[in-house]
């Protein structure tokens, strides 16, 4: 019995101890980090919401005004970038303030109530929030005047209007603040979706009105003409990212020094308005290639995935790896005489019995055929992602030179299964005569550190892809659901 009631007791403060700060097992990555544990860790890891301007992908590269940001603030620290994508504000904070991630990288608005939950870092801009809405249906036959009669450009006749936006963002405060004000309460319907999601229902006429930030909301009016955004609900206010209140005084004093030295620059001024007064907006977002509207990377994604299947792989990273072999383009050549979307030599083709400059499909074919051969070489690595580097790198350096750097890392201490840290510092120690004049080195001189490079950036370009492809299958059938549930309340 007391071996019973020992055990339980044990069990308990295990129990106890993963629960500690209201974390659990499933949801808490690890000890808070700040500045000095995320530089010996090498990485930073970013929180922030997928829209267009903020993060998307576009002809098979990730581009945004808040990733970009936060790629030069990495760079500034030396640090690899790993993005989270999310647009539901309460996961957001679940996920910052668990320890899942570093850095909330969201326009905020800086406000008393949201700083009971974050630390802010110092203003990325500024902006005001304004009612979007449809303009009347004919017009552009109508004066402005009588378009200003159509719509709502009085405050006050919001009263009793049903305006969604998004649960718990600081549009839904400044919307019950405002009918406190008028003394006659606005109907706010508080759902999931992220602004511009709503503001493209609105365009749409799935609802009639929306509140959004005006940077944001002027470029998605060069989208959507019918849209109006020129009545404001708010005055100027200040939008930052946001970290945990514990935990993150090192890094914040770093991000602003940053923030503060980085928006004095030229560099700046271009990204934003690159991405918030730039007419190519229009052309991006109406693109066949704009991930977030159409899920499609390239012409070739059901190619891609037909073929992907016969290597058990995600048809996300072949296209990654088409991506940076050829950025999609069928009939591209190289010094080499590589040729086409996957950069195949005729020589090899051949080999492979396929001729690689008849069609993209055979090009295709021949590419993951010539992948299926070199997975023979790493037959015996355990792990699955593992073995997947050790392919992707032999696809660029030859399965020679991949060989010869793991018989360097087992000769040297190191795990010959493991790339990251042991065999990669191998494989750019071949162009050190120490060490290609080895005896264990048979595929001689080799400058490996522009194969090392390709698989990182194969590999983080394929996480971008899977941020983005999945919310786009997800607002397939969750908006429209979520709006009706959000009618009814």
């Amino acid at each position: 019995m007391r071996i019973r009631l020992f055990i339980i007791l044990i069990v308990f403060v295990i129990t106890f101890s993963f629960c500690d700060k209201n974390q659990t097992p499933e949801n808490y990555r690890g000890p808070l980090r700040d500045l000095t544990e995320i530089r010996q860790s090498g990485k930073l890891i970013a929180l922030t919401d997928f829209n267009s301007t903020n993060y998307f992908v576009y002809k098979g590269e990730p581009m945004g005004f808040n990733y970009e940001l936060l790629q030069s603030f990495a760079n500034h620290l030396g640090l690899e970038l790993e993005i989270v994508s999310e647009n539901n504000l309460d996961n957001a904070l679940e996920m910052l303030n668990s320890g899942k991630v570093d850095l909330m990288a969201i326009g905020l608005t800086v406000n008393s109530v949201n700083m009971k939950d974050i630390k802010f870092t110092v203003p990325i801009y500024e902006t005001r929030q304004v009612l979007v809405q449809r303009k009347p249906r004919n017009w552009r036959s109508m004066t402005l005047d009588n378009i200003d009669k159509g719509i709502i450009r009085n405050q006050l006749d919001l009263a009793g209007k049903a305006v969604f936006v998004q649960k718990s963002s600081s549009y839904a405060l400044r919307l019950k603040n405002l009918g406190n004000e008028m003394g006659d309460p606005i109907n706010i319907v508080e759902v999931p979706n992220e602004s511009e999601e709503l503001i493209s229902l609105v365009a749409n006429g799935e609802i009639d009105y929306t509140v959004a930030d005006e940077n944001i909301a002027l470029v998605n009016s060069s989208y959507f003409p019918i849209l109006d955004v020129s009545t404001p609900v708010s005055f100027s206010q200040n939008l930052a990212w946001g970290l945990r209140k514990q935990h993150s005084a090192g890094l914040l004093n770093e991000i602003n020094v940053w923030i503060n030295t980085n928006k004095e620059s030229d560099s700046y001024s271009l990204l934003y308005d690159k991405y918030f007064k730039n007419q190519r907006s229009n052309t991006i977002i109406k693109s066949d290639y704009y991930a977030l509207n159409t899920g499609k990377i390239s012409q070739w994604d059901d190619l891609i995935k037909q073929y992907s299947d016969s290597l058990d792989w995600d048809w996300l990273l072949l296209a990654s790896l088409i991506c940076q072999e050829s950025r999609f383009s069928a009939d591209v050549v190289s010094a080499s005489g590589a040729y086409g979307l996957m950069q195949i030599m005729p020589a090899t083709g051949k080999l492979l019995g396929i001729d690689v400059t008849s069609s993209p499909e055979n090009n295709v074919r021949a590419g993951v055929s010539y992948i299926k051969w070199l997975q023979n070489f790493f037959k015996e690595i355990p792990d699955v992602s593992e073995k997947v580097k050790f392919v992707l790198a032999s696809y660029n350096a030859g399965y020679g030179h991949i060989i010869d750097a793991r018989e360097l890392a087992k000769k040297n201490g190191k795990n010959p299964d493991i790339w990251n840290d042991n065999v990669d510092l191998f494989l750019i120690k071949k162009a050190d005569p120490v060490y290609y004049n080895d005896p264990v080195v048979k595929f001689g001189f080799y400058k490996g550190e522009r194969s090392v490079n390709y698989v990182s950036e194969i590999l983080e370009r394929y996480e971008h892809y899977k941020n983005i492809i999945p919310q786009y299958q997800l607002s397939l059938s969750s908006v429209p659901q979520l709006i009706r549930e959000g009618s009814l309340r």
